[in-house]
């Protein structure tokens, strides 16, 4: 589970095009424990987990690897972001090549 929980965290900072320190400082951690949970060498504390999913609007099952498919949690968004971002699940399902 660690080693499944280091890829997701890692994959996530990445995918959303952060840095460690960026995300350090959103976690109010050093770089040197973002470093080290994506390494495998430390796993976050519980209440970090949950701050990881709250902010990338995925589930803790996901961050750890019990689940393998990505959900995005709309909750805190309006009516206007839910609908850009379903239209924009619409266009990537007609067009699925990106």
């Amino acid at each position: 589970m660690v080693i499944q929980a280091c890829n997701r965290i890692k994959e996530l900072r990445t995918s959303r095009g952060l840095r460690q320190t960026e995300l350090a400082k959103v976690m109010s951690v050093t770089r040197s424990s973002v470093n080290a949970w994506e390494m495998g060498i430390s796993v976050p504390t519980a209440a970090k987990l949950v701050e990881l999913s709250l902010f990338f609007h995925v589930s803790t099952d996901y961050i750890l690897g019990l689940e393998d498919r990505e959900q995005i949690a709309l909750d805190g968004l309006d009516a206007e972001q839910k609908g850009i971002l379903y239209a924009l699940l619409q266009y990537f399902h007609k067009h699925p090549e990106g």
